[in-house]
């Protein structure tokens, strides 16, 4: 087939219903009676807030896109107003399977376990007068009624904020009816645990649902029910026309919470009056009106299993991350560095060893200079503390810190805002490009001279999702790669244009093109009949051009394996097409976010990490860092570890066509591969720590002297001196 026959709008999946479709392998880990009750309840929680970003995000671009009448189709074929339509089509079941997992199958199984989310009607005598006494203690001095009435126009409707829409009357005339409208405050948690018992909980909203009425002396409360938009809230920031990008997107985000609404969430009991009056007056398109059975916002059982007391069994069993000897405190991790590699995947690899990097560079005195990307860094970092305490030891420390990082952009204005305090310098990027590359250079004072050494990453420096997203790391102080991370920092804060890199490549452009030569020596050996293989794993594939790229390699002959947690637009089983192409997707315990790029490459087998996925933003538009794995037995190590998520049989999903589906597993023995990285650090630290006893043991037992030794030490030997 030629290049142009690979880009048929038949070829390809939307991107946006492909989304639709990772957040339904979500929900499936929620239904899996095979895993523990509460992290079933946790990935519940998670597919709300995954959805609830999709609506504020993407399906805001697209309504963007739709308000400026634009017809032009995705590569699967699709408008704008095609996919709004298509997206809420598919989101109201998912919103039935939801609530129907929720109502029939979670809450009874923690009833069963005496964990209980009750109503005031299902409080005994004690909890209900704690509720009471809670509500006129706590929450009825807080809460505030707004009329809507001719003299009261209807107020705001925040992003995300829990409301209560109330229709009341007169005490002594039921035909005089009004309507007001409660914002559940958020200084209080959503869940509130009863006292004296032991995992009892009610929500805040069915307390203030209860007694209501004393918000409206006079009047009787008709009816009350909840509801919630979510609104438009990407960042736009024209970065060409201000010269000031903090205060740009500090302006931006006071503006957001004004966006459009993307979706508009109501209990289903509520009656059609009030629920055709909040439609009018939000300006809600009835399209994406969504009737809820249940509480408004799953995101709190999130929070649920954190608040629960013991249940042990009803969570995943902890574990250790696994801490190489020589990367761990107290060890010279720059003596440990010059001497070879080290790959770190975590969780398994503790993210500790990150830390310990950038916190020995902090306080060494050799240390000349700490240079470093940050995307999203935790609330409490101790990589920021670290990076000041470098800058006020007189160390030159340069961090660039990407304040467009999507929902993290308050929390890196604050940390950027902070490291200049600090003293460090702060970058923000370039202009039009989001910095999504993980990468930290510390150049050091050796007894031989100046030498660079580097953390490269697949992921961000955090060290709390670091616990539990997948990511790899390598540590190194390979020359042409400090040369090459030196002339990305040039770049980042001046006008340097590397004429070439030794090792490392970037975006914008230049993996795609590097991607696609891969690709290409792949094509050529199949074409010639000689062994010819891609493996990749990575969050997302979507990039249409990358697909059309596989779909040729495929048509010639190469194997491909792929990998792909999330949005995936290829389709499989296409006669001629894509009949070499397999996908899986994991979805488990942990958040699958390495990126792996693998090439047989006529048995060179050439193995490289990425922060990038195979997405068009990440390839044109973003600062993106791919690297390869250059010392044999980590770049073993790495193929090892495709190779078993390969052979997932447990979380694994296939694609067949434009669907994943469960793997038939009979015959096979079981095999989770996350669980299987976990059993292997544990087993590490088993060995580690009989290694330690052994040497303590060694060294306080008494071992005599031979009659030989004792001539030895007698005679004065020179050896001895």
């Amino acid at each position: 087939m030629k290049k142009s026959e690979f880009n048929k709008h038949k070829y390809f999946k939307n991107r946006e219903l492909s989304w639709l479709d990772f957040n339904g392998r979500v929900l499936e880990e929620a239904r899996d009676i095979d895993n523990p009750l509460l992290e079933r309840v946790n990935f519940l929680g998670i597919t709300q807030s995954n959805v609830d970003e999709f609506f504020m995000v993407r399906v805001a671009s697209l309504n963007k896109m739709y308000s400026v009448n634009i017809q032009s189709t995705d590569a699967s074929g699709m408008t704008p107003k095609q996919q709004i339509d298509a997206i809420n089509e598919q989101e109201q079941k998912m919103v039935a399977k939801r609530y129907t997992t929720y109502n029939r199958s979670l809450l009874p199984q923690l009833e069963k376990n005496n964990i209980r989310i009750i109503t005031p009607q299902e409080a005994n005598d004690e909890q209900y007068k704690f509720i009471k006494r809670y509500f006129n203690d706590d929450l009825y001095p807080v809460l505030t009624p707004l009329a809507d009435d001719s003299s009261r126009p209807f107020p705001f409707i925040s992003n995300n904020s829990l409301n209560l829409a109330v229709r009341i009357h007169e005490s002594d005339n039921q035909n005089n009816k009004r309507f007001a409208t409660i914002r559940i405050p958020e200084v209080f948690g959503r869940i509130i645990k009863l006292p004296n018992s032991d995992n009892t909980f009610i929500l805040i909203e069915d307390i203030i649902k209860e007694f209501v009425e004393n918000l409206f002396s006079g009047y009787k409360v008709s009816e009350v029910a909840a509801y919630r938009v979510i609104r438009d809230m990407d960042l736009d920031v024209a970065e060409e026309d201000t010269s000031d990008l903090l205060r740009e997107v500090q302006k931006q985000l006071k503006k957001r919470e004004h966006g459009g609404i993307m979706r508009f969430e109501i209990e289903n009991t509520m009656g059609s009056h009030l629920r055709e009056r909040l439609i009018k007056t939000l300006d809600a398109d009835k399209k994406a009106v969504y009737r809820i059975n249940g509480p408004v916002d799953l995101t709190f059982l999130k929070k649920l299993p954190r608040l629960v007391s013991g249940h042990q069994e009803l969570r995943y069993p902890p574990y250790n991350s696994y801490i190489d000897p020589k990367l761990a405190p107290g060890k010279n991790i720059f003596t440990a560095i010059r001497q070879h590699d080290y790959f770190m995947q975590h969780p398994y690899d503790s993210f500790s060893s990150v830390v310990q990097f950038i916190a020995q560079a902090a306080s060494d005195p050799n240390t000349l200079a700490i240079k470093m990307t940050l995307y999203r860094v935790s609330g409490n970092s101790p990589i920021i503390k670290y990076l000041g305490l470098a800058a006020q030891h007189g160390k030159q420390v340069t961090v660039l810190v990407e304040v467009k990082a999507r929902f993290d952009e308050e929390n890196n204005v604050r940390w950027a805002k902070q490291l200049e305090k600090m003293g460090c310098h702060v970058i923000y990027g370039l202009v039009g490009l989001k910095t999504h590359c993980k990468l930290a250079l510390v150049i050091r004072r050796d007894e031989d001279g100046i030498r660079r050494y580097m953390h490269l990453g697949t992921g961000n420096y955090n060290d709390v999702t670091a616990n539990f997203y997948t990511d790899m790391g390598i540590l190194t102080a390979n020359p042409d790669m400090g040369i090459d991370a030196s002339n990305i920092f040039n770049m980042l804060s001046g006008y340097a244009k590397p004429p070439y890199f030794h090792k490392l490549h970037i975006s914008p452009k230049k993996i795609r093109s590097f991607i696609n030569k891969k690709i290409d020596v792949e094509i050529d050996a199949a074409e010639k009949g000689q062994p010819a293989a891609i493996k990749m794993k990575m969050n997302s594939l979507s990039d249409q051009k990358i697909i059309e790229k596989l779909y040729q390699a495929s048509a010639a002959g190469v194997k491909i394996d792929l990998i792909v947690r999330g949005i995936c637009c290829l389709k499989t089983m296409i006669p001629n097409v894509s009949e070499n192409i397999h996908v899986h997707s994991i979805i488990g315990r942990f958040l699958e976010h390495s990126r792996i790029y693998y090439f047989y490459n006529g048995g060179n087998e050439d193995v490289y990490l990425s922060s990038a996925d195979m997405m068009t933003r990440n390839l044109n538009r973003r600062v993106e860092l791919l690297f390869p794995v250059l010392q044999d037995n980590l770049r073993q190590k790495v193929i090892s570890i495709f190779s078993t998520m390969w052979q997932d049989n447990i979380k694994t999903r296939v694609l067949r066509g434009e669907q994943f589906e469960k793997l038939d597993r009979r015959g096979l023995t079981p095999l989770n591969a996350q669980e299987h990285f976990v059993q292997e650090a544990q087993q590490k630290n088993k060995l580690l720590l009989k290694q330690k006893h052994d040497a303590k043991r060694d060294a306080s037992v008494f071992h005599p002297m031979t009659r030989h030794e004792s001539m030895v030490h007698l005679s004065g030997d020179k050896e001895d001196e």
